[in-house]
C-alpha cells in the first residue's frame, strides 16, 4: 500500500525556527520538473550544514534533502531541503505567521490560491488556464524590496489578491 506522507504537526518553536530558515536561508516558490509541466509550489532551503536540514526534514516529516553539485574545491559542499505541492501547503500552513520577508506574501498568496487552481486531475478548462498564469504571475512578481518588479512585498498581499481576483472575474 502506497500511501502519502502527511506533514507533521509543527510545535510553535520549530514552526518560527523553519520560517527563519526559510527567510534568511530559503525559497518559496513555483517550479517546473519538466519544460511541459505547470509549476508546482516548492519550498526549498540551502545551506552546508546538513544537520540544520536534516532538523526541518524530521520536524515536517516530508520532503527529501540532496546534495548540490560543488563546481570548485574551494567551495564548501551544500544540501539543498526541498518539498512540493499539497506536502508543501500543509508546511506553509503552520509557518507562514513567522515569516518576515517577501516571502510571506508568497506564502499568502499561495495558501489563498493555489489548491482552488489546482485541478487534482491536471486537466484544466480555457478560463483555468488563464487564472492559474495569472496567480503565477502575480506570485513571482512578489520579490524582495529593492528588486524591480511589479508588487514588491508582503504588504502589497491584499493588492496582489485584489488585482488578481478582479482579473480572474473578468475572465468569466
Amino acid at each position: 500500500m502506497n500511501s502519502a506522507l502527511v506533514t507533521r504537526s509543527l510545535s510553535l518553536e520549530a514552526a518560527a525556527y523553519i520560517a527563519g530558515l526559510i527567510d534568511g536561508e530559503g525559497t518559496i516558490t513555483l517550479s517546473r520538473l519538466h519544460a511541459n509541466e505547470n509549476r508546482r509550489l516548492v519550498i526549498s532551503i540551502a545551506n552546508t550544514e546538513i544537520q540544520l536540514l536534516e532538523y526541518v526534514l524530521c520536524s515536517a516529516g516530508v520532503g527529501k534533502i540532496t546534495r548540490k553539485r560543488k563546481t570548485s574545491e574551494a567551495h564548501t559542499q551544500s544540501f539543498c531541503y526541498s518539498v512540493t505541492s499539497q506536502q508543501a501547503l500543509a508546511l506553509l500552513k503552520q509557518i507562514t505567521p513567522f515569516l518576515k520577508s517577501y516571502k510571506r506574501g508568497r506564502a499568502l498568496l499561495a495558501l489563498d490560491r493555489y489548491q482552488a487552481l489546482t485541478p487534482r486531475n491536471g486537466r484544466y478548462s480555457r478560463a483555468q488556464v488563464a487564472e492559474r498564469q495569472e496567480f503565477e504571475s502575480t506570485f513571482l512578481s512578489l520579490v524582495p524590496t529593492g528588486k524591480p518588479s511589479g508588487v514588491r512585498d508582503s504588504a502589497d498581499v491584499d493588492y496582489a489578491l485584489n488585482h488578481q481576483a478582479r482579473n480572474s472575474s473578468m475572465l468569466m
